[in-house]
């Protein structure tokens, strides 16, 4: 689809440069939903999850936007087959039973610049906890077709256990085979619909 808007890409709030009011779809092809965890209490596991839909509505006042995103857990994946199968199992996402993951905003607020705290309802195993990701909006374009495009990257992290994910073993040595807190690191782009 070719958008040919002539509307104006962007706009200036308090010295920021954003986006004009709209609704934006998320493109799959170019965004990243990556999470790292802690192995062995020594190196970093880095993975991602391959399938999700959602959209982000830029609003009048920025701080009135939202954004909305599904993942499906059987699209996890770190690169190796056992280990993936282990974490779709009853372990871990246990995604027979649970195949998504969710997560709503219900707060925006400025963070200086291009920077902003995105709070939202992040739901893992039917388990709905607070989530806080810091947000930096990284421009806006018009692609070659026509398309008016945003850019943002997100970091956060969740404890596990507070979604019922608990699964773990003690090492001799002290510690557990897999940290308790999983670091989430989101690169997107998206699309203007309307």
């Amino acid at each position: 689809m070719t958008n040919t808007t002539t509307a104006p890409l962007t706009r200036v709030v308090n010295g920021a440069n954003l986006p004009a009011p709209g609704t934006f779809g998320f493109d799959a092809s170019h965004t990243n939903i990556g999470f790292s965890v802690r192995h062995m209490m020594v190196a970093k596991v880095r993975g991602t999850f391959g399938e999700f839909a959602g959209s982000l509505t830029v609003a009048d006042e920025i701080t009135d936007s939202t954004v909305e995103m599904t993942i499906q857990a059987a699209s996890f994946s770190t690169g190796d087959a056992n280990r993936d199968a282990h974490v779709k199992s009853a372990d871990f996402l246990e995604v027979e039973t649970y195949p998504t993951l969710a997560f709503k905003s219900t707060s925006i607020k400025p963070a200086g610049g291009n920077r902003y705290k995105v709070t939202g309802d992040f739901t893992v195993r039917d388990v709905t906890r607070p989530l806080t990701l810091d947000v930096e909006f990284e421009g806006v374009v018009q692609d070659p077709y026509g398309n008016q495009r945003i850019g943002f990257s997100a970091t956060g992290e969740i404890n596990r256990e507070e979604f019922g994910v608990k699964f773990n073993a003690a090492l001799e040595t002290g510690g557990v085979v897999v940290s308790s807190t999983v670091k989430l690191e989101i690169e997107a782009e998206a699309v203007r619909q309307a």
